[in-house]
């Protein structure tokens, strides 16, 4: 399995990564991905959530074992979510230990850039690998009373500066970037020795990720500007779905070699 020394040493070198809750679709995207995230976007793609503040560490932690059943060879890292680490440094640890022991995975991924740089530190001080995340925060959504794109005032790229820079001071083998100005997360990317993954920020981040349902077409609500659909495979089901439909109506299914059949 890919380790979190092994992505941090892509500086400069494409890493892919993409979402992923469920043993079959790690199953098919391992082979792909350089990293594979067991993202908190979990509430809002599975579970009809309205945002991610509603996931759960149980929650987190059976689908970082659905993914971790697949074997991969992709880096599994496991978002903590909202609520498990902001109150200090040891209920990070505590949570973030029992995540790794629960499920294997190779570390855990926080957001936050200065405020949270002694609490990565302390992860990272008792062996727990951890991937940062700045810039728009979708566990901050009520607070700033929305997604709300940074790096648009002199004021947003300096703290974009500072928590990228405390991020990496801390430890943090890589730090996703969400939501960015380009030409800041560019900037970012050029003067951090970490790579960068970007979700809505730039083509010169060293890794790019998506979140898997996206990307596929299977969200049929709002998909986010940074969405390329490389598929469109709720239209795909909804073929496949109306024509099983049909076949039960009609008795077309099941035919003769569907069923099984006893001694004559």
């Amino acid at each position: 399995m890919n380790t979190p020394e092994h992505i941090r040493s892509h500086k400069n070198k494409p890493l892919v990564c993409l979402t992923a809750y469920t043993t079959p679709m790690a199953k098919i995207l391992d082979k792909h991905c350089d990293v594979l995230l067991v993202g908190d976007s979990v509430g809002t793609v599975l579970y009809g959530m309205e945002n991610t503040l509603g996931v759960t560490l149980e929650m987190m932690i059976e689908h970082g074992k659905a993914v971790m059943r697949s074997q991969p060879s992709a880096c599994v890292i496991v978002d903590m979510p909202y609520g498990t680490y902001e109150d200090s440094p040891d209920q990070a640890l505590k949570n973030a230990t029992l995540i790794l022991k629960e499920t294997s995975c190779a570390g855990v991924k926080l957001e936050g850039g200065v405020e949270m740089a002694k609490t990565i530190a302390h992860l990272i001080g008792s062996n727990i690998p951890v991937m940062g995340h700045i810039g728009l925060q979708p566990q901050s959504v009520v607070i700033e009373g929305g997604y709300k794109i940074k790096g648009r005032t002199n004021a947003e790229i300096s703290k974009l500066l500072d928590d990228a820079k405390a991020v990496e001071e801390a430890g943090a083998f890589s730090v996703v970037i969400e939501g960015t100005i380009e030409n800041v997360a560019r900037n970012i990317t050029e003067i951090l020795n970490i790579p960068t993954i970007g979700i809505g920020a730039s083509s010169a981040c060293d890794g790019q990720i998506l979140v898997t349902h996206d990307m596929l077409g299977l969200i049929t609500d709002h998909v986010p500007k940074f969405v390329k659909k490389y598929a469109d495979l709720a239209t795909e089901i909804d073929k496949a779905v109306e024509n099983y439909a049909q076949d039960v109506n009609s008795r077309a299914f099941p035919e003769e070699k569907h069923i099984y059949k006893g001694q004559s």
